[in-house]
């Protein structure tokens, strides 16, 4: 066996350097299996969170810098550790959007994680960028098409369900409770969301706390829209500070999405039609979200046919909607593989001429187009060959699944697309329940 080869499989040669992950312990199980593949690998830590997650002191470096020193700092912890990769977990938030551009400048490559695209049951790895700066965004499905064409493949039904809920607002709360009160070595650190840690935390709390009564008023208001016997419209609403929709869609405020759908319900659905707000199912209520659905339904007098629902299992809402309404949700795959018409407004990976409506809102909430399933079908074939891993980021069983393949594709000489285009994609897991 060749000296490249094994330096491929083994990971000799590469350097490593983390910054910020997914809340928990993820990026610290990574980061023992690359070094047991034979890389080195190093952690910076920007407050006492990260501190936390990661186990190995020996590799851990914390900036107690200010946000402005960190283009300089990160230079020279490049040059100082050799470092030839940099891994990290959403890349618009500053300090990692200013640390991949540097890296891209320096040759190195950019390992991205993110939420999966096809969530629950998959999670995102690419590298270069995530989201509206994936390098899906600039594929066209011919070109999916024609990389897939020697493939054959059986696809999983859609997910239902998200499997890890519990497991992600746990971490969330304990990573901001370390940050709120153990954070004084760190305190030029500045976190990239607008509200303060002290608020991030308490309402992580609150969300955690009101699970159950949260559960009986979403299984009431589900309920009440199935037996209605209307048909309806659904609206997948996210979360207002996060990255996709603050830095991927035309919008300032989730304010003035729900504004917009419901103006366009009013104008253009048929007056026995319905219309439904889902929320994410991390909405924690910083922005008063079923106070402005009610508030602007009665402003355009269709306050007794709007309803908002608060999480939950999106699929048994799917499975009587007429068509949906988004900004950029990943959530909006489950609709297409639906075959439901889809309206976006964002920029999405997903948001294909051949599955996208183009249609003003008036006329799709009167008439909505259908997307092109069959080429949707091939655009979700070739993600499941590529980008999106089994697995998932906060519980154990889940990291166990994402580990055993993303370790792999880290190490690889291309990216998940260049490999299936040139014939060296890694072979692809079996889908198993992840909870």
């Amino acid at each position: 066996m060749s000296k490249t080869i094994v330096q491929e499989i083994t990971g000799s040669d590469r350097r490593f350097l983390f910054l910020q992950g997914p809340h928990g312990p993820f990026f610290n199980r990574l980061g023992a299996m690359l070094r047991a593949a034979g890389a080195k690998v190093w952690r910076v830590g920007f407050n006492r969170g990260d501190q936390v997650f990661w186990r190995d002191r020996d590799s851990y470096i914390p900036y107690l810098g200010t946000p402005e020193d960190w283009p300089e700092t990160f230079r020279a912890l490049i040059a100082d550790y050799g470092v030839t990769d940099i891994v990290l977990y959403g890349d618009t938030r500053p300090i990692h959007a200013t640390a991949v551009e540097i890296a891209r400048d320096a040759g190195l490559t950019v390992h991205v994680f993110e939420e999966g695209y096809l969530r629950p049951y998959w999670v995102s790895y690419e590298r270069g960028g995530a989201n509206g700066h994936s390098r899906l965004m600039e594929m066209t499905i011919a070109q999916m098409q024609a990389a897939l064409a020697q493939l054959d493949m059986e696809l999983p039904d859609a997910p239902a369900r998200w499997g890890d809920m519990r497991h992600h607002i746990f971490y969330g709360a304990l990573y901001h409770f370390q940050v709120m009160a153990r954070n004084g070595r760190y305190r030029n650190f500045r976190p990239h969301r607008a509200i303060g840690v002290g608020r991030e935390f308490r309402l992580y709390l609150r969300r955690l706390m009101l699970m159950p009564a949260h559960a009986v008023e979403r299984i009431a208001e589900t309920q009440r829209i199935k037996l209605g016997g209307f048909p309806y419209h659904l609206v997948l609403l996210q979360l207002e500070h996060d990255a996709s929709f603050v830095m991927h869609s035309p919008f300032a405020t989730m304010t003035e999405f729900i504004e917009l759908c419901i103006d366009g319900f009013a104008k253009g659905a048929a007056p026995h039609h319905h219309l439904v707000f889902k929320a994410h199912p991390l909405e924690d209520g910083r922005v008063p979200v079923a106070r402005e659905i009610r508030r602007l339904a009665a402003a355009h007098g269709v306050a007794n046919r709007v309803h908002f629902v608060r999480g939950g299992k999106l699929a048994g809402l799917l499975n009587h909607a007429r068509s949906a309404v988004t900004v950029n949700s990943t959530a909006a795959q489950q609709v297409l593989w639906r075959g439901l018409p889809l309206k976006v407004f964002g920029d999405a990976v997903y948001a294909k001429p051949e599955f996208v409506s183009t249609q003003p809102l008036p006329e799709f909430f009167a008439r909505p187009s259908r997307p092109d399933s069959r080429a949707y079908r091939d655009y979700r074939h070739y993600l499941l060959e590529t980008s999106q891993v089994p697995g998932g980021f906060y519980s154990s069983r889940g990291r166990r699944e994402l580990l055993r393949q993303v370790v792999d594709m880290m190490l690889a000489p291309e990216d998940p697309y260049d490999a299936l285009r040139s014939g060296n994609a890694a072979p692809r897991q079996q889908l198993r329940l992840v909870k």
